[in-house]
């Protein structure tokens, strides 16, 4: 037997189809584009905020159900009714017919909202996704969804990058999502809009990426004036990354956070003739004049517990002063740690916070401040029981405050 020299038979491969001439092969998607750019992480992050919305949704409906405003009502409040509490209002009441309608009083006149004390990048974000979402509620609703979902991802990706361990990220947002007063970021508030600019020009600054750092502040500017704090931190940032006079180039990128307020400012001064105007109109209707940090500490805590309020707000003055406390320590953390940009951002809202005749809206203030979170974490990965004791206590007070928010029984 002899064995054939020629090369053994092969099956024929299979003919690939051409694209006829002039096609064009289909991109994706925006959609799938950003899909495709999402690490594991950022895809459980996502998961855990979406679930937690839920969890507000539910809680949102029981409250309907079980706490009408009229205890003999046989019929809930309409669904996105338990949404429009506190500052709400405010917000689309500017959307919908400007900081100064016709026909009604002006600033410091009797019946004046004080309107102007809230800076416009909100309304007009509202007012734009109004003209697609025609229900005001539901337009402001979607606002804080997505940004919420764009911070929470920023989040999780800063502490990935500041803290060990693959969870980090996933952890701290944990932490936030669950924090006492989360139901913030999803109602119709500037939070999540702020954070969803803040964050990612944190991250910005951390790359050195200074361009898109300083647009992203500007635009955190126009929601907030804790946007001027966070061009501060950027600043501070910047100079301690300075190694050589070439890289000095962007330092003019710096100025560009403070053009939202200049040019709110003058628009107030061109329809009252005071530039400060958003400021008196704070100092008017929710007592944010000057007074020393002692003074404010001791009418606080006369508001808590010298039972001269009702008993809502005289346990909504103890959460302050908690904030409070918990801000300082964070501060004083970020200065044993010479994270100097961080806690100049701390150190400017903890300032303008605890300066006014009392204490108000910390709780909600410490939502913006991703230091603590970061902090947070790595102290409770550290000690895994301190990590339990949080969220025995931060879920039941989570609950509470989303009730009376709901509920309208106990102010933003």
């Amino acid at each position: 037997m002899t064995l054939s020299s020629a090369p053994p038979a092969t099956e024929a491969a299979p003919a690939v189809p051409r694209e006829p001439s002039g096609a064009r092969r289909r991109r994706p998607s925006p959609a799938r584009r950003f899909a495709a750019r999402l690490t594991p992480a950022d895809r459980d992050v996502l998961w855990l905020y979406v679930l937690t919305r839920a969890g507000l949704w539910v809680t949102e409906y029981c409250a309907r159900w079980i706490f009408p405003a009229d205890t003999d009502s046989h019929r809930p409040v309409s669904v996105l009714a338990p949404w429009q509490q506190w500052d709400w209002a405010y917000y689309l009441h500017i959307a919908r017919d400007g900081y100064f309608p016709s026909g009604g009083p002006g600033p410091g006149e009797q019946g004046w909202d004080n309107r102007d004390a809230f800076f416009p990048g909100f309304p007009m974000v509202l007012r734009a996704v109004h003209t697609v979402i025609r229900d005001w509620t539901a337009a402001g609703l979607t606002i804080s969804f997505v940004a919420g979902a764009v911070a929470v991802l920023a989040l999780g990706r800063i502490a990935g990058r500041d803290l060990p361990g693959a969870d980090a990220g996933r952890h701290t947002v944990r932490l936030f999502l669950l924090s006492p007063c989360a139901v913030f970021l999803a109602a119709g508030y500037t939070e999540a809009l702020f954070l969803a600019l803040a964050l990612p020009a944190w991250l910005a600054a951390r790359r050195a990426a200074w361009g898109q750092a300083a647009v992203l502040t500007c635009l955190a500017c126009a929601v907030r004036v804790s946007g001027l704090f966070l061009a501060a931190a950027l600043a501070v940032q910047f100079l301690a990354s300075v190694r050589r006079p070439r890289d000095l180039r962007a330092l003019p990128w710096l100025a560009l956070p403070a053009l939202p307020p200049l040019l709110y400012s003058a628009y107030l001064k061109g329809r009252t003739g005071d530039w400060m105007a958003w400021k008196d109109a704070e100092e008017r209707g929710w007592a944010r004049d000057f007074h020393s940090p002692w003074t404010a500490w001791h009418h606080t805590w006369t508001a808590a517990f010298g039972h001269t309020q009702s008993t809502g707000y005289a346990a909504m003055f103890q959460a302050e002063l908690l904030a409070m406390l918990a801000g300082v320590g964070v501060l004083v953390y970020l200065l044993w740690r010479h994270r100097w940009a961080e806690a100049v951002y701390i150190a400017l809202s903890l300032w303008a916070l605890g300066t006014s005749y009392w204490y108000m809206s910390i709780p909600r203030a410490a939502l913006l401040w991703w230091p603590l979170w970061t902090s947070l974490c790595a102290a409770t990965t550290v000690r895994p029981r301190l990590r339990t004791a949080y969220f025995a206590v931060a879920g039941p007070l989570a609950t509470v405050v989303a009730l009376a928010f709901f509920t309208g029984r106990w102010a933003g």
